[in-house]
């Protein structure tokens, strides 16, 4: 068994999502959404996973989230994006920006 930690960040009646980590350290996350028949999952993770941590991980998540939520599914169909965390974006930090921009003069155009 491995050390994953899935840390749910948000849950609706069809969906979950959770912050993944291994150790002290935050690996990625994992977006579920439940159907009548199936569960499908977006799986961000970072470039310097391998096929076989990423097979790995899949397996864990299916075994202690999906199953535990639905045993009886078809099938759990995972799209997997290995990439760099760019940025987190808020609506504070889109206010912020706009409050910026509005300091920065009175809208005169000088001339």
């Amino acid at each position: 068994m491995s050390d994953y930690v899935f840390e749910r960040e948000c849950r609706t009646p069809y969906s979950e999502c959770y912050i993944l980590g291994s150790g002290e350290e935050e690996i990625g996350r994992v977006d579920i959404h439940y159907t009548p028949s199936m569960a499908y999952a977006t799986l961000c993770v970072g470039e310097d996973m391998t096929e076989d941590d990423i097979r790995e991980l899949v397996e864990e998540i299916d075994e202690r989230l999906v199953l535990t939520t639905d045993p009886f599914r078809e099938d759990f169909v995972v799209t997997v994006w290995a990439g760099r965390e760019a940025a987190v974006f808020s609506d504070e930090d889109l206010e912020d920006d706009d409050e910026d921009e509005e300091m920065e003069g009175n809208g005169r155009r000088e001339g």
